[in-house]
C-alpha cells in the first residue's frame, strides 16, 4: 500500500525485453537517500513507480531494477517508458507511517490523456481525459492518484476530470514536465471501485 505522496524522482536507465515475450526489466535510477531511508530497501520490495506497484529484483546503491509483466506493459504508461524517462517514486507504506495522501494500492486502474493545463491563480487546473469504464469512479471532492501522485478532484464533466496542481507539486513530481497530450497512470479511489461494485449485485 501506498499513500499518494511522492518523495522522490527516479530516471528510467535501461529497458531490457526478458523471457522472450513482452516483459520488461526496468532499471531506474534515483537518488540514494530514497532506497536507504527511513529503512534500507530489500530485495522483494514494492515501489511505486508512477503509480505502478513493481517489485524490486535487483539494488545498487542509486538504482533499483523490477520486473514488468506484459499486462503490465500493455495496461499502464510502463510501455511508453525509455531511457530517460522520469518517474514518481513512493517507497511502501510501513505501519505507524503518517498518512497524507489517501490509501493508493498500486493497481492502476487504466491510462488517461492530459487535455489542458490553465493557470490559475497561484495554482494550475490540469484537466484529463479517462476511459469510459473508469469515469464512474471519478467523483468531485473525491481522491484520485495520477501517476501516482493523490490529489483531490475539483471537478467533473463526463469523461474529463481537473484537478489543481500548486508550484511545490509541480517541483518535486512529473507534472513538472507533464504537457497537453501526454498519457498519465489511473488510480481511482479504491472506495469508489468497491461501492460501484456492490451497486451491481444490487441491481
Amino acid at each position: 500500500m501506498f499513500t499518494g505522496i511522492v518523495t522522490a524522482l527516479g530516471t528510467v536507465r535501461e529497458v531490457q525485453p526478458i523471457g522472450g515475450g513482452h516483459d520488461l526489466r526496468l532499471v531506474i535510477g534515483t537518488a540514494p537517500e530514497f532506497l536507504a531511508r527511513p529503512v534500507p530497501a530489500a530485495i522483494g520490495a514494492s515501489i511505486a513507480c508512477s503509480g505502478v506497484c513493481l517489485t524490486v529484483v535487483h539494488l545498487a546503491a542509486d538504482a533499483f531494477s523490477v520486473d514488468c509483466s506484459a499486462e503490465t506493459v500493455a495496461k499502464t504508461t510502463v510501455g511508453g517508458w525509455r531511457p530517460g524517462t522520469r518517474v514518481n517514486l513512493e517507497r511502501a507504506l510501513r505501519l505507524g507511517d503518517e498518512l497524507g495522501g489517501h490509501l493508493v494500492a498500486g493497481h492502476v486502474d487504466g491510462v488517461a490523456e492530459v487535455v489542458s493545463a490553465t493557470p490559475e491563480n497561484a495554482s494550475v487546473r490540469w484537466r484529463f481525459r479517462v476511459p469510459a469504464a473508469i469515469a464512474p469512479y471519478i467523483a468531485p471532492k473525491g481522491s484520485v492518484a495520477i501517476d501516482g501522485v493523490s490529489l483531490t478532484v475539483n471537478e467533473v464533466d463526463g469523461e474529463v476530470f481537473g484537478v489543481n496542481i500548486i508550484p511545490h507539486t509541480a517541483a518535486v513530481t512529473t507534472f513538472g514536465t507533464l504537457q497537453p497530450g501526454d498519457r498519465v497512470n489511473i488510480e481511482a479511489d479504491m472506495m469508489a471501485r468497491y461501492v460501484a461494485r456492490l451497486r451491481e449485485y444490487q441491481r
